[in-house]
């Protein structure tokens, strides 16, 4: 169905997948998740998705619940791919967030290439030189509900040798609104990348333990989320990478859970990729409106944005993202939301 134009006339459409508890809409424009309608033990269905207001403050942002790429995440002065360097879109630190502000694939129109009762597929042509990055690049993302649970499976090639990392930039709120901080999140993680003061990896790994960034047994989220602690008075709050502990690299594997005591709807994410990063929407713009018309505030949702790590080109020790001619970059990332 048709959901809006964006600001060139341009038809957005939106496409709803039904499932049998779950039911998700995900627009042509960025593959942006607008809705996850999922019912709670004995209430009922709600939206878990922190949505926006309308299309043209989808189209604004480019970051919203949509599709991320070239190069999801944090990279430093450029990346060098065989040998040449491509400086990319930099702020005046020289850092390139998402594949830099103003060209984002969330504001982009995907091709439809399949849509079925519960299964959508986007396809996206990035050309050579797009965001400055090398190589032109076939990226394909299929949504699918099963029973309780969205997948995500993603896949991608070039023509030439470049970098990849992709993710959907999703907030969830499982009370349906308002804040976020007295729902529970749990992280499978052991350790995460220290940053530096513009939250580009040092290449250290540290531990998370007796830190604010523990979460392997459950906690609320709001309990250290304004913790001094120098990793989180950088970020002002949660807006980490957690190194994923993997029983085997690239396995389909458990990476966090978050509950809502008061619904009592819990999300179950796992994922084939290395990291995650965990945002707890520090950085909220004044009048930005969700979709029941009231003004966004600082932690009404968590983003949970599977991924490898930041700046993992420039650091040689980290998993890495470089694709080339005849390989596919594949993806995986599930959330379900199980009956209690």
């Amino acid at each position: 169905m048709l959901y809006g134009t964006k600001t060139d006339g341009t038809p957005v459409h939106a496409f709803t997948l039904g499932g049998a508890r779950l039911t998700a809409t995900i627009l042509d424009m960025g593959g942006t998740i607008t809705a996850i309608t999922v019912p709670g033990p004995g209430s009922a269905a709600r939206n878990v998705v922190l949505g926006l207001e309308n299309l043209a403050a989808y189209e604004s942002s480019g970051w919203w619940n949509c599709l991320i790429g070239r190069y999801a995440n944090r990279l430093k002065n450029g990346v060098t791919v065989e040998g040449r360097h491509y400086p990319l879109a930099q702020d005046a630190n020289g850092v390139t967030l998402h594949g830099g502000r103003g060209q984002s694939w969330g504001a982009r129109i995907w091709a439809v290439s399949r849509f079925e009762a519960a299964c959508l597929t986007l396809r996206l042509v990035s050309p050579n030189g797009d965001q400055g990055f090398p190589g032109r690049l076939t990226a394909e993302v299929t949504y699918t509900v099963t029973g309780d649970a969205l997948r995500l499976d993603y896949a991608a090639t070039t023509e030439e040798a470049t970098v990849v990392n992709l993710t959907n930039h999703i907030y969830f709120n499982l009370a349906g609104g308002g804040s976020v901080t007295r729902q529970l999140l749990q992280v499978n993680a052991d350790k995460v990348t220290v940053t530096d003061a513009q939250q580009i990896p040092t290449g250290e790994l540290a531990s998370v333990a007796g830190t604010a960034l523990d979460f392997r047994t459950a906690q609320p989220i709001g309990v250290r989320v304004d913790s001094n602690e120098p990793q989180m008075a950088i970020a002002r709050g949660y807006d980490h990478n957690f190194v994923l502990n993997k029983k085997t690299p690239g396995a389909l594997e458990p990476a966090a859970r978050m509950e809502d005591p008061d619904s009592g709807i819990v999300l179950e994410l796992s994922t084939t990729e290395p990291g995650i990063q965990v945002y707890s929407t520090n950085n909220v713009k004044p009048g930005q409106l969700n979709a029941a018309g009231r003004e966004i505030q600082k932690r009404d949702g968590l983003a949970l944005e599977t991924q490898h790590f930041p700046d993992s080109p420039n650091q040689p020790s980290f998993p890495s993202t470089l694709l080339t001619p005849g390989e596919t970059f594949r993806s995986t990332t599930i959330f379900r939301f199980p009956e209690s």
